[in-house]
């Protein structure tokens, strides 16, 4: 991964090609660190996305729809305010370093004409985007950097806008191939040849420096003192000709298991051959957005995730807890049985027994060998006292056994369903996904409906949709919620269901057209599809049950998820990612 000084080259050389003389549409702010431009050219409608995400920070074209909040946040509104209508001038980058300045020919509010900027910088933690008027002066930015935060450099609306410190490198743009050969020459040579690169070039990640060294000596770990300078500065010069005399193209690599993005350039990247695919894109915004699309989306998912399952972690060891104490005095109650009988010998000699007596002994006629039984006693009760206390010690734990077994079978359904919620929100998909499980435990009772923030409306996510290899749909349910409207309200009688035995996850539905019959290999591949929709999702042979919908009954006051039947069947299957994959249907 670098979004280096290269590829912020290459991106600023395609937004000019696309964008520059186009007019911005529109404005929008999806995320609190994230915006993006609708801008309408000759060749058509493009999208610019902005981002100052402390992970992942880029700027490129995008393809990718993102839901935008019904409010616009303040960040939004001024640039709506100040660039709505605008015309891309220019884009520049900045002394090679991951600034982008954009600059923008606007009207002012009394009709003038006039130039303003949006300044870019792609810095890991330090990312920000910044609007400027033409005399510097910052309008605001999308983070505000105080005294607190850098004593260095202030970031506030209404101060002048600085470029963030330089450093003392070389720019690529301006080599000089005998300037390179002396500092090669008098840098010690135990130096790797990669870290030189990086400190010597502005711009130059880890990962072009890794690249320039292997095609030089045709591995990435060299030393200096294995070179000639000359010979390696020709190469370096021949490196960089080559980079700013062609247009830059967009490389991906992926893992050759799992298929996952692992690094991204702008340059073919030869130092992972047979190490992971190498794929080319002409576009290099397409290749960083591949790169960044499923790891902004799953970083993102794991913030917004991250508070409710806290809470249900929470909520989970309430429950346990509560259990282990009403066990216990389930267990404790399993004796009460000797209190009455106590009670009953002590009633039945109450003649016989001293006052004021530590204990008494008395034949027990409730054994078969009507052996003496040692009964103690409280010296501050009489003998009748004595044996009424033990007749109450008998009634207390009674009650006690009903009280914590009522309570017992309670905590466990509530546990059982709190996990319910657990593997809904450690399998998300989506930020909507998040909220309709937040909404569930709300309605639950889970969050104060009193520190609920203005309810947004957002668009309802359906169940995923699947289809067999004999051409049946299989939907599954998302969360609880989604699952009990599948099962109860959308499937039909004739329909199968299916879930993993005593497992949380998803609710399966596979539509039979009426028939109630499913052919072996459809009912395997559902079966396949309830185990990975689980917590089983890294298990094997998991067990699934399935049933028809007719056999389907949820109680009344159950919590949401929570059906029960009475005739099914069970069939052990392993789950399969790449099945997942082959039968989704894209919405």
């Amino acid at each position: 991964m670098a979004f280096d000084g290269f590829v912020t080259y290459g991106i600023v050389k395609e937004l000019n090609e696309k964008l520059s003389g186009g007019k911005i549409d529109k404005i929008h702010q999806p995320e609190k660190d994230e915006i993006i431009i609708s801008i309408r050219t000759r060749e058509g409608l493009f999208r610019l996305l902005i981002s100052a995400a402390t992970s992942n920070p880029r700027i490129h074209l995008t393809n990718i729809s993102r839901e935008n909040p019904l409010t616009a946040p303040l960040f939004c509104m001024i640039l709506r305010k100040h660039l709505g209508g605008g015309k891309i001038k220019a884009i520049h980058q900045l002394d090679f370093d991951r600034v982008i300045k954009i600059d923008i020919e606007c009207y002012t509010e009394l009709g003038d004409l006039t130039e303003k900027s949006l300044m870019v910088e792609i810095m890991g933690k330090h990312s920000n985007i910044t609007l400027i008027q033409n005399d510097n002066k910052i309008i605001d930015s999308i983070k505000h950097i105080d005294f607190t935060t850098s004593a260095v450099r202030q970031v506030l609306p209404g101060l002048i806008y600085e470029l963030p410190p330089k450093q003392d490198k070389a720019l690529p743009t301006k080599f000089s191939a005998s300037d390179f050969t002396e500092k090669l020459i008098a840098t010690s040579g135990d130096t790797p040849l990669d870290k030189f690169l990086v400190a010597e070039f502005m711009g130059m990640s880890p990962l072009l420096a890794r690249e320039i060294v292997y095609r030089a000596m045709g591995n990435t770990k060299a030393f200096i003192s294995e070179i000639d300078s000359a010979i390696f500065s020709a190469q370096t010069e021949k490196f960089f000709n080559e980079f700013f005399s062609t247009s830059p193209c967009g490389t991906v690599v992926f893992d050759l298991s799992t298929d996952k993005p692992l690094a991204f350039s702008a340059i073919a990247l030869t130092q992972y051959t047979n190490l992971g695919k190498i794929r080319q894109y002409i576009s290099l915004s397409e290749a960083v957005e591949t790169f960044f699309a499923v790891r902004d989306m799953q970083e993102r998912l794991s913030q917004k995730a991250a508070s409710t399952i806290k809470l249900v972690n929470n909520n989970i060891e309430r429950c346990e807890k509560k259990i282990a104490l009403h066990t216990e005095s389930i267990e404790k109650a399993k004796n009460r049985d000797k209190y009455k009988m106590y009670g009953d010998l002590l009633t039945a000699n109450l003649y016989k027994i001293d006052k004021n007596a530590k204990s008494t002994t008395v034949q027990n006629f409730f054994s078969e060998d009507l052996e003496d039984i040692n009964i103690p006693l409280s010296e501050e009760l009489t003998p009748s006292q004595n044996a009424q206390r033990y007749y109450k010690l008998y009634a207390k734990s009674k009650t006690a056994e009903e009280h914590s077994t009522h309570q017992l079978a309670e905590a466990k359904t509530e546990k059982a369903y709190l996990e319910t919620v657990l593997d809904s929100v450690t399998r998300a998909q989506t930020p909507v996904d998040i909220s309709e499980i937040r909404e569930e435990l709300m309605e639950q009772g889970y969050i104060s409906s009193g520190n609920k923030k203005k309810k947004k409306q957002q668009k309802k996510s359906k169940p995923m949709r699947f289809l067999s290899s004999d051409g049946f749909e299989i939907l599954i349910g998302r969360n609880n919620k989604q699952n009990d409207e599948l099962t109860i309200k959308t499937a039909y009688s004739t329909d199968m269901w299916l879930h993993t035995k005593n497992i949380p996850g998803s609710h399966v539905i596979i539509r039979t057209n009426g028939t109630g019959e499913v052919p072996d290999n459809t009912l395997l591949e559902a079966a396949s599809l309830a185990a990975y929709f689980s917590k089983a999702q890294k298990s094997t042979g998991v067990a699934v049950d399935y049933t028809l919908i007719k056999n389907i009954r949820k109680p009344n006051g159950s919590s949401p998820g929570f059906v029960i039947f009475d005739t099914n069947y069970t069939v052990f299957v392993d789950p399969d990612e790449k099945m997942v994959e082959k039968l989704r249907i894209e919405e």
